[in-house]
């Protein structure tokens, strides 16, 4: 579908940037990325962007887009950069709990709601 001719370039971003990118760092808040990850990740962004954006013609000969030119054409952060962003918004949020705070504690019980009842018209009567 990112090759298909028919599906606009607009579409193929916005695919990747709803589906795809948040399949791939789904989770990531939490990951310790070593360098080999890091450098199949890039490699895996640029794949993509390679098939969204396609060949340019210069002249007679074709050739494949730059690394600089495909992240000035997709105007966000490259995938690594969005992980440690999220890395450290996520530790943000642990640093804000309390020391020795426990998380919310459930007794496993389950609290019952039911309907009042209501008189009926004959109760009422009587």
């Amino acid at each position: 579908m990112l090759k298909c001719k028919i599906v606009r370039r607009s579409v193929k971003l916005q695919i990747y940037k709803t589906l795809i990118r948040p399949v791939i760092t789904y989770g990531s808040e939490t990951w310790t990325l070593p360098k080999s990850d890091r450098n199949s990740l890039i490699i895996f962004e640029r794949k993509i962007l390679r098939k969204i954006y396609g060949l340019i013609q210069e002249g007679d000969i074709w050739r494949f887009r730059d690394n600089e030119e495909l992240n000035i054409s997709i105007n966000v952060k490259d995938v690594v950069k969005f992980i440690k962003a999220q890395t450290i918004r996520w530790l943000g949020h642990v640093k804000g709990i309390e020391v020795g705070a426990n998380a919310k504690k459930d007794d496993g019980r389950k609290t019952v709601h039911r309907q009042k009842k209501r008189k009926t018209s004959f109760e009422m009567d009587g």
